[in-house]
């Protein structure tokens, strides 16, 4: 008989896959306590939640909710990064405490329930935060309008500079 504790987590975990923008599986291997604390902190004050889990636990809420994790991803000790608000500032946290620390490893993760691997996860990583991107976004659609601008007062300008030119005020 399944114990209802464990029966409680896998349900827990299994919401948190579906409801989760992005997850990123961690073997936190070589951290002690103080670092992994000082991580969830981090991942915390950008949004996130970290939170170790094993991985029979986590294998059967992917199955629950039909999210497909491959098996190689549940081996080892292993943490998970949920990122519920924000896709991006959680895994950047990550990211900056794994640059400073060499630790934990990222196995893989998943993206709006797509699975990916390591190395598209540290992609997504260093990608700039929202408002940054929103920033450059709004510059590129603005730049065509202000170069149309600048023409056309640039014509104006020749105009009146002919015309003085030739002694019109």
């Amino acid at each position: 008989m399944v114990p209802q504790r464990k029966i409680d987590q896998v349900a827990d975990l299994s919401r948190k896959l579906e409801t989760a923008k992005a997850v990123v599986f961690t073997d936190y291997t070589g951290l002690d306590v103080a670092r992994i604390s000082e991580l969830r902190r981090k991942v915390k004050e950008a949004g996130g939640e970290l939170e170790v889990t094993k991985n029979t636990l986590l294998q059967r809420a992917a199955e629950t909710a039909k999210i497909a994790i491959e098996s190689p991803t549940l081996t080892q000790p292993t943490a998970v990064l949920w990122a519920n608000k924000d896709e991006i500032a959680p895994l950047k946290a990550l990211a900056e405490f794994i640059k400073a620390n060499n630790l934990p490893r990222i196995k893989a993760g998943l993206f709006q329930k797509s699975f990916m691997k390591a190395d598209r996860v540290k992609q997504l990583a260093s990608l700039p935060a929202k408002e940054v991107l929103y920033g450059q976004m709004t510059s590129l659609l603005q730049a065509p309008i202000n170069r149309f601008a600048r023409v056309l007062n640039r014509n104006t300008l020749d105009l009146i500079s002919v015309l003085r030119s030739k002694g019109v005020n």
